[in-house]
């Protein structure tokens, strides 16, 4: 039995992963880390539903505030990511520096030996290697690997994946067989911290600036518009350009120096190979050859075939075997063997 602080954020998910740990005999306690909440004085109908969940359950129920760092971890970094003209995954940072760091320093410092998460993946040992690996969920539609690559091996050697084995529609089962208040909630789509969705109306309010307008420039650098601030476009978009050029037209890059947004065909969007710093290597040390492997460019993407090199300490470099469409800088790339997760790191 194993001393186990389950982060409850009043989904269904974590709900069932709490539930699952208690039948299982280890001790339990729920946990409610509020990372980041503009009104700090309201309780927010998530940490009641997570509550009642664990009083259903009999476990003890706790909430933690844990705002320190959630400003210089994610918020400010993914301001600056989409000032560098990248495209950044806020909820990757949430992972490493929060989720999987602050709540699991708060569980060790109290005695816990694990916290765990209703996150869609597994972790096993493996004996030959002395690694813990990092494994897909069996459900692969819901297979939540991509934004746990980050994670060390001090990391994963203290966190449970309950529903690693399970399908969404065996825990939402479950739910209703306990009569969970969230057995039907539908699961969060967006950025905790901006709920429309409206990123530049966010980073320009945070900047209390509104950003420059620039040009649009095709490839070769010819001028062909004007365009509102390059944090309203990614690489890859068609529709709401604000420009006509009798074809159609994609954004093809961002240059922050000088301003533009490159556009061009869609046949245009595709390239070979891509480059990614701040990586991390969970199934190896450190690439000490050339490695075959599938890589993900994007959370929904397709694993396609390609060649790993690692060239220094910090940097992959990637070729794949057929050209990818939109690869977009500050986007995580990660790459797979099979089911396992070798590792990833970000697109530069």
């Amino acid at each position: 039995m194993a001393k186990v602080m389950v982060g409850m954020s009043g989904g269904v998910d974590s709900a069932v992963s709490a539930y699952v740990l208690k039948k299982e005999g280890h001790d339990v306690v729920g946990v409610n880390c509020r990372f980041y909440d503009e009104d700090k004085a309201a309780v927010p109908q998530d940490v009641l539903d997570a509550k009642n969940v664990a009083d259903k359950v009999g476990i003890p129920f706790t909430t933690y505030e844990l705002y320190d760092g959630f400003e210089s971890k994610v918020i400010s970094p993914f301001i600056a990511s989409y000032l560098r003209g990248e495209t950044p995954n806020p909820c990757i940072e949430c992972n490493r520096h929060l989720k999987f760091g602050k709540m699991l320093e708060k569980a060790i410092d109290e005695g816990f030996d694990y916290i765990a998460t209703g996150h869609y993946a597994r972790i096993d040992f493996d004996e030959a290697s002395g690694r813990y690996l990092l494994k897909k969920g069996a459900d692969e539609s819901k297979d939540q690997s991509y934004v746990l690559y980050p994670l060390t091996q001090h990391q994963l050697r203290h966190t449970l994946f309950p529903l690693g084995d399970m399908t969404k529609d065996m825990a939402r089962t479950l739910a209703e067989e306990m009569s969970f208040v969230n057995a039907r909630k539908h699961d969060s789509q967006d950025i905790c911290f901006i709920p429309d969705g409206d990123y530049a109306s966010f980073i320009e309010g945070r900047l209390d600036y509104t950003l420059p307008k620039g040009n649009f420039i095709d490839t070769e650098g010819n001028i062909l518009g004007e365009h509102q601030g390059i944090i309203h476009y990614t690489v890859g978009q068609r529709k709401g350009l604000g420009i006509a050029l009798g074809k159609p037209a994609f954004v093809q890059s961002k240059s922050a120096e000088d301003n533009t947004v490159v556009l061009g065909s869609n046949e245009e969007l595709f390239k070979h190979e891509l480059t990614a710093r701040d990586i991390n290597l969970i199934a190896y040390d450190k690439l000490t050859q050339p490695l075959r492997c599938k890589a993900r460019i994007r959370y929904n993407a397709k694993e396609q075939w390609a060649t790993v090199t690692q060239t220094d300490e910090n940097h992959l470099h990637i070729i794949f075997d057929e050209p990818q469409r939109a690869i977009s800088k500050g986007q995580a790339v990660v790459l797979y063997d099979g089911d396992i997760v070798i590792g990833g790191g970000t697109i530069e």
